[in-house]
């Protein structure tokens, strides 16, 4: 019987290529995404959760379509007056046109993230082939003001 590829592995290696691009790319607000397809959007629950080991989970709705490559609903979470921004996971996305549902969840230390008014960024991003290279292209952004409950 012939073997097939491992596809574990080649998604956690996009996965993990998506998530660097995402950390490395600059943060987009969305007012920037004027001109993706009306179709396209994604949501955040005006309620995350957080644990008292520092779990944090957001969640919320998208719809996207017409995808290539590898697409993903990332998000990220500030607070305070504070620049800095923490990954909270990232969902594999289904661009089919049809409202789906996302939940991101990241473990940072007890200190780093409080209960309380917290700014998250989420975004629809897809890897798309360009030349061998996976370039990322934004379906959808969003930016919200959410409030961390205890879980």
């Amino acid at each position: 019987m012939p073997q097939r590829p491992a596809l574990r592995p080649a998604l956690a290696a996009a996965a993990g290529a998506a998530m660097l691009l995402l950390a490395a790319a600059p943060s987009v607000h969305a007012d920037s995404s004027a001109a993706a397809d009306p179709k396209e959007t994604v949501t955040v629950d005006s309620i995350g959760r957080i644990t008292s080991d520092g779990t944090v989970t957001l969640s919320g709705t998208y719809r996207c379509v017409d995808s290539t490559g590898l697409a993903f609903v990332s998000s990220s979470v500030g607070q305070k007056a504070s620049n800095v921004r923490y990954g909270i996971g990232g969902t594999m996305a289904v661009c089919d046109g049809k409202v789906h549902r996302w939940e991101n969840t990241s473990t940072y230390s007890p200190t780093t993230l409080k209960r309380g008014k917290a700014n998250v960024e989420v975004s629809i991003v897809e890897l798309q082939p360009v030349g061998g290279l996976p370039l990322p292209r934004f379906h959808a952004v969003e930016t919200q003001e959410v409030t961390l409950a205890k879980a």
